[in-house]
């Protein structure tokens, strides 16, 4: 059984006026008047836009976040990605509280938090450990913010009801973190982050320590959560490409201590602007590639791939000019589609079927492409020449790093 450590999160004894969990603020203004239902989810809480200005972070000198520009819209689901060490954890952790910007702004709405303690910025927050009090149940759990706040009693059964039948968890109401899996702690720490009515609810890495099928559970439920609750902003921090893919709105891709790409979820897997967010959210297969002729009126230009001219999308771009093409594994087939399908040929390296899918890699004048086939179909054997085939509407071209 997990723990709390909440000396890893509380401000010091000074600027708190009372113990706090990882619900690390609250709309101190109770509502009145009892509210049920799904008008009770929209209405419980209204988010705030967060801002980054020039937000810079440093360690003993070590800067581990550079300076950072991003806004998170009200009601916006933003997922901060990204390998260990890349400063998406910092980045959260400023905007609650825990760590002090060496130079730069923070601010919830139009208000500036830079300055402001955590339990003054109206933020809920759950991390990957729960930190739930083992002595405490379910119920006293999630009040236990509420309590802290001092709010009124006559309101805080009925946050806590309200919390607790958003995450589907009122049945478990008088049970301890100890009678409960991973995943119905994880949303007994996201009930009590909720019950506080934050403006932004901060989630750092929540899914991490629960095993794969209660993993995918939860993300089913954070995405209903997403959709009850509209207007409330969410920072979620994962290393987890599919998470991010399957909830956010937007996603940023952090590396080195700065954002390397940064867009809508679709735009930014089906478009990505460099070669860091092409292979870091999923898969992609990245040719050399030389532009034979610019885009046309319809955005598509001609380019040469070893020996073979193909289509991508494409924007202003002059012939010569080296670039990679872009086009996922699954974007690809074996059959031959509308006449705007371009085609490669390879030989055959390996055959991997893994149930629902199966991957395949060919070897394409000594470039290694990777195939994803849904449905299992007759191969040839291995070391025999195949044909690929792939639109160009599912091909992109990024800059060449090695070759900017």
């Amino acid at each position: 059984m997990t723990t709390p450590t909440l000396a890893r999160f509380a401000p010091s004894r000074e600027s708190a006026p009372a113990p706090w969990t990882l619900s690390v603020g609250l709309d101190a203004a109770a509502s009145a008047g009892s509210r049920t239902g799904a008008k009770a989810s929209r209405d419980m809480i209204g988010g705030s836009s967060v801002s980054f200005e020039q937000v810079s972070v440093a360690y003993r000198g070590n800067v581990v976040l550079k300076p950072l520009d991003l806004k998170i819209e009200a009601g916006e689901f933003l997922a901060l990605i990204g390998p260990s060490g890349s400063g998406k954890t910092t980045a959260l952790r400023a905007v609650a509280g825990f760590v002090r910007p060496a130079s730069g702004r923070i601010r919830i709405g139009e208000v500036d938090v830079t300055d402001l303690p955590p339990y003054e910025r109206g933020l809920g927050m759950a991390v990957q450990n729960y930190a739930l009090f083992p002595h405490m149940r379910v119920e006293q759990n999630v009040a236990f913010g509420l309590k802290a706040q001092r709010v009124d009693k006559s309101l805080i059964a009925e946050r806590v009801n309200e919390a607790l039948r958003i995450v589907g968890m009122t049945q478990y109401a008088g049970r301890y973190p100890r009678e409960l899996s991973g995943g119905q702690q994880q949303r007994v720490a996201i009930a009590r982050a909720l019950a506080v009515r934050p403006r932004v609810l901060l989630l750092d890495e929540p899914l991490s320590a629960l095993d794969a099928q209660i993993r995918r559970s939860m993300v089913e439920e954070l995405a209903r959560l997403h959709r009850e609750l509209p207007h409330l902003t969410v920072l979620y921090v994962t290393h987890d490409q599919s998470e991010a893919l399957t909830l956010a709105d937007r996603i940023a891709i952090m590396r080195d201590g700065q954002v390397s790409a940064h867009g809508r979820t679709m735009q930014l897997y089906h478009r990505p602007p460099n070669r860091f967010a092409a292979e870091f959210l999923g898969r992609a297969n990245l040719l050399p590639a030389v532009v034979e002729a610019p885009a046309s009126p319809t955005g598509v230009a001609r380019v040469r791939v070893g020996s073979f001219s193909v289509q991508a999308s494409s924007g202003e771009v002059a012939p010569g000019v080296r670039r990679l093409l872009c086009v996922r594994p699954q974007n690809m087939t074996l059959q031959r589609g509308d006449s705007d399908h371009n085609t490669l040929t390879g030989t055959l390296r390996s055959v991997h079927w893994q149930g629902e899918l199966t991957h395949i890699a060919l070897d394409v004048e000594d470039i290694a492409v990777r195939v994803v086939l849904t449905r299992p179909i007759a191969l040839p054997e291995t070391g025999s020449r195949m044909d690929i085939h792939f639109s160009a509407d599912d091909a992109s071209l990024i800059p060449d790093e090695a070759h900017a």
